[in-house]
């Protein structure tokens, strides 16, 4: 089978490779979709923590399966995608119930090879029935799922101000959550166009251009409260530290972006506004179940975030200019 290896930060290669056969307790799906998230363009740009090359990236994944053991109630040839956090199920985190965050947690296409392959080898307890939807919204799940954790975290209650740091697909998806949470959505971001289409597209009343004096838009947005939960989702430093002073008394901010550095903030302030600071990593079936309960009603449409298409045979070459700005990529998809 045909592989797509990032040798070294800025390098890919085509490789040929044996095409996987389940063992027991193992699954192997054709891939038919695989989403280009901001992990994938991290990787290939050398920036991405936790992370050793050569690696298959991929893990927004959607295809059919063809063979599987251990795997009740699954069927060969139907539609499925993956929970990519390949968790060891003993450790504090995962007795805890917080798999997401196991102590040596294996994330598909970044701890691990991933599925910019053309058929994929999963234990079967990750496989996750594609319930009627496209291959295009089965690849979508995970990314929006993120999204979906991020505001289960948040607990946000209805009609308070939920102000969401970066318009990318991880963005979008937790303003997506956000509002079905009740939240009132604010979206604030350095790009107008991907503003834009937050307003043209997601229905996103509120938007900031954090270039042109966030602080006032957001006081006069909020009415001089400000935002009393602040979702990141840029992993820009300089973003995640200037949300501090974004934040109501007695908000909650949620780090969604990952950066290498240090976090840096005024103590002071901070603790006047008996402030909570969380992470939030990766997702659950939980946030599963209920992001493809979302496409199921139609409260979420995720086929609109996708911006490009591109052949598996045609990855290698285009997949430079999806970190370009001005190509306007919210969501690049590439189909075997």
């Amino acid at each position: 089978m045909k592989t797509l290896v990032c040798i070294e930060p800025g390098q890919f290669a085509y490789r040929e490779a044996e095409a996987p056969i389940a063992r027991p307790g193992e699954a192997i799906i054709k891939i038919r979709r695989i989403g280009i998230c901001g992990t994938d363009l991290h990787a290939f740009e050398g920036t991405q923590p936790f992370f050793e090359y050569p690696r298959i990236l991929g893990h927004e994944l959607s295809g059919d399966l063809v063979d599987f053991d251990q795997g009740p109630g699954f069927q060969p040839g139907e539609a499925v995608t993956i929970i990519p956090y390949f968790n060891c199920g003993k450790c504090i985190a995962c007795r805890s119930g917080k798999p997401n965050c196991c102590t040596t947690i294996k994330v598909c296409g970044v701890h691990i090879d991933g599925g910019m392959v053309e058929y994929l080898r999963v234990p079967s307890q990750f496989l996750v029935h594609g319930r009627g939807l496209s291959y295009d919204q089965l690849a979508l799940v995970e990314p929006l799922s993120i999204g979906a954790h991020a505001v289960r975290r948040a607990a946000i209650q209805p009609g308070e101000f939920v102000l969401v740091i970066g318009a990318g697909p991880i963005g979008l998806g937790t303003m997506e959550s956000a509002r079905i949470a009740g939240g009132e959505v604010i979206a604030m971001d350095i790009n107008e166009d991907r503003l834009r289409f937050c307003r043209e597209k997601l229905q996103i009343l509120h938007t900031v251009n954090a270039t042109l004096d966030p602080m006032e838009q957001l006081q006069h947005i909020t009415r001089g409260d400000m935002p009393t939960v602040v979702i990141d989702a840029t992993g820009s430093r300089k973003a995640i530290n200037d949300a501090f002073r974004f934040m109501a008394h007695g908000a909650r901010y949620v780090l969604v972006g990952l950066q290498k550095g240090t976090i840096e903030f005024s103590h002071p302030e901070f603790h006047k506004r008996e402030a909570t600071l969380m992470s939030s990593r990766n997702a659950t079936r939980e946030d599963f179940d209920a992001v493809m309960d979302a496409m199921q009603k139609g409260l979420i449409d995720p086929p609109t975030y996708i911006t490009h298409r591109v052949s598996f045979d045609e990855l290698k070459p285009q997949f430079p200019g999806f970190l370009d700005a001005a190509n306007g990529v919210i969501k690049a998809m590439a189909e075997l």
